[in-house]
């Protein structure tokens, strides 16, 4: 697996104008949200169950984000706080890629070999002991790296 830098082939998906275009669309929204001052979003998971879910806390620790209050945001919502840094230095890269047109970042040359690593990262559960099917598959065929997620 290799990270490039290149121009743009021709007719290939603009990722970071479509992301970025995503993005400040998004916020342009949330920001009309407010200004029309639209009842705060619900969230159903706590109203049906009373529990709080992953985002309980994600409108908060956004204002507090925006507002340049971290630590506040970090107390809110630390997955969030985590997705907003990275979301902002994804739109910084986008930005300056689209202004400057500079190349952009791309992987190539992955290998099946890698595709497969990578799916045993994601389908691995938490727990000792417990493996996915796809692991038990991969390790019968004699998957060497899938042995040393499993230690």
């Amino acid at each position: 697996m290799q990270v490039l830098a290149r121009p743009l082939a021709p007719r290939e998906l603009d990722y970071e104008l479509i992301w970025l275009s995503a993005s400040l669309g998004s916020l342009g929204l949330a920001v009309a949200w407010f200004a029309l001052r639209l009842p705060w979003p619900i969230c159903l998971f706590h109203a049906l169950t009373g529990h709080p879910c992953v985002t309980c806390g994600m409108t908060r620790c956004a204002i507090q984000f925006f507002h340049a209050n971290f630590f506040a945001a970090w107390k809110w919502n630390p997955l969030v706080f985590t997705t907003l840094c990275g979301l902002s230095i994804f739109d910084a890269y986008a930005l300056v890629v689209l202004v400057t047109r500079r190349p952009r970042f791309r992987i190539v040359h992955v290998t099946a070999r890698e595709k497969n690593f990578g799916s045993v990262l994601i389908c691995r559960r938490r727990g000792r002991g417990q493996t996915d099917t796809r692991e038990k598959v991969l390790r019968a065929v004699g998957y060497q790296a899938c042995d040393v997620l499993i230690r």
